[in-house]
This record gives structure tokens, C-alpha cells and sequence, in this order.
């Protein structure tokens, strides 16, 4: 069976680094012995230190893709010279799906304004609606969301599957290679991203996203997005075979 290396930018002592561990091995269905994690701030993991495993990147905490630090332009080069350029089998979220665009050639903009954190629709496009992973869930579907930043373009190569009313892009398929990227979060159920705004509610002071209870009050379940996973990796499993 596949064993997954989870990419973490959190910082030391961050209580969010295990809650994240905790949700991708429920979301996955997975035993937690067969995944394991890697701190970006400390660098990127080389070929050896992969071992072959899947990739998963989650959020980031009190980091943004935009900021300039050696890290995150070392991350950045790591997506598209590695993970892009060799295929390997990655799902990523908020903070991965952004760093995928822009390490891509696309843009990221900071959009406190439209700041998504909560629970919201996700609309397929037309291109998501022939899509493998994302056109069952077609029309519409419930997803969690926590970001301020977002995609403003998205490079070419890559297909828009999804939107929601606030960001244009929200899922993305990057060719026929086994890299799913989505702006929401899949690996959160309800309570879980309630729990992970409560850790980072001063992140979103002064965005979209500052009022606690209208934000807590307005999330609901969304498990149409969390069965987005293991069907990915039921993906990657055939995508292995075939190749």
C-alpha cells in the first residue's frame, strides 16, 4: 500500500501541524503509520528522502506564498522542477494549490476582501465536469475553505475545474499528470475547520472572515469534498498501474 509524505509549513509548537496529520489520515482512511511529515521551513525533501511516497501539501499557518522568504522560493522551485516536472503523485490544498500556480507561472494575489473561511458552495465548470475526480460532484457541492490569499491566473497547462462565487479558481488538474490542487480544504470536515479558524482567528482580523460567530454559525458538513481524496488515490493506484 502507498505511504504519503505530508509537506507542513507551520511553524514550531503549532498544535495545527498534528491536527492537520490527524485529518488528512481520516479524510484518506489511511493508518497513520503510513504517513509521515516534513517541515518546509526546514527546506525540501530529495529524491532519497521521498522514498517514492505520495505527496500531500495541506496549509500553512502564519505563511503565505507570496512572502520572501528563502524557504518558500526554495518550495516553490521543488514544485515545479520536482514534483511537476517529474509527475509525482501530489495532492495539495489552499496553501499547496497556490504554490503550485505560482511556481507554475501563474498569479497569487493577498485578498483580505474576499477572504473564504468557512463552509461554501463549489461550482464545476464546464472542464470540471469531464473530469474524473471533480465532474461527479457536478453541479455544485459543500467545501471548507480557510485563505485570504488566491489564484488571479492560473498558467497554462493547467485546467480550472471549479469556482466558487468569491474565487474563479478552485480546483486544478495540471495536464494528465496524478497532481490534483484545490483551493478548499478536502482533508477538513466541519469540526475540524472550526477548530483550525479558532487557532488562526487573528490571521483574519480585519478580512471578510473577522466575525467569529457569523463565520462558526454559517459552516455545515460538507463529505462531498472530503470523498475527493481516497477517489484520488484510487486515482494515482490505476495511474501507477497503466504506467
Amino acid at each position: 500500500m502507498p505511504k504519503f509524505l505530508l509537506l507542513q509549513a507551520r511553524n514550531a509548537g503549532d498544535a495545527m501541524a498534528s491536527h492537520e496529520v490527524d485529518c488528512f489520515v481520516d479524510a484518506l482512511g489511511i493508518d497513520p503509520a503510513r504517513i509521515r511529515t516534513w517541515d518546509l521551513l526546514q527546506g525540501c525533501p530529495n529524491e532519497a528522502e521521498m522514498q517514492g511516497d505520495y505527496l500531500l501539501v495541506g496549509g500553512s499557518g502564519d505563511y503565505s506564498v507570496l512572502d520572501n522568504d528563502p524557504w518558500v522560493r526554495e518550495f516553490l522551485d521543488f514544485l515545479d522542477n520536482v514534483v511537476v516536472n517529474r509527475g509525482l503523485p501530489t495532492f495539495a490544498s489552499c496553501f499547496g494549490f497556490q504554490g503550485l500556480v505560482l511556481a507554475g507561472g501563474g498569479s497569487v494575489i493577498k485578498d483580505p476582501k474576499n477572504a473564504e473561511v468557512g463552509t461554501f458552495d463549489i461550482h464545476v465548470t464546464d472542464a470540471g465536469h469531464e473530469d474524473p475526480l471533480i465532474g461527479p460532484l457536478a453541479p455544485v457541492f459543500k467545501a471548507q475553505l480557510g485563505h485570504k490569499d488566491r489564484a488571479k491566473t492560473i498558467p497554462a497547462g493547467m485546467t480550472n475545474l471549479a469556482r466558487s462565487e468569491r474565487v474563479p479558481f478552485q480546483a486544478l488538474r495540471i495536464g494528465d499528470l496524478p497532481i490534483i490542487a484545490t483551493q478548499f480544504h478536502p482533508e477538513l470536515d466541519r469540526a475540524a475547520n472550526a477548530h483550525r479558524y479558532e487557532a488562526y482567528l487573528a490571521h483574519y482580523r480585519g478580512s471578510s472572515a473577522n466575525d467569529e460567530d457569523s463565520v462558526l454559525d454559517a459552516m455545515v458538513e460538507s463529505p462531498e469534498a472530503t470523498a475527493l481524496l481516497p477517489r484520488w488515490l484510487d486515482e494515482v493506484i490505476a495511474h501507477r498501474k497503466r504506467h
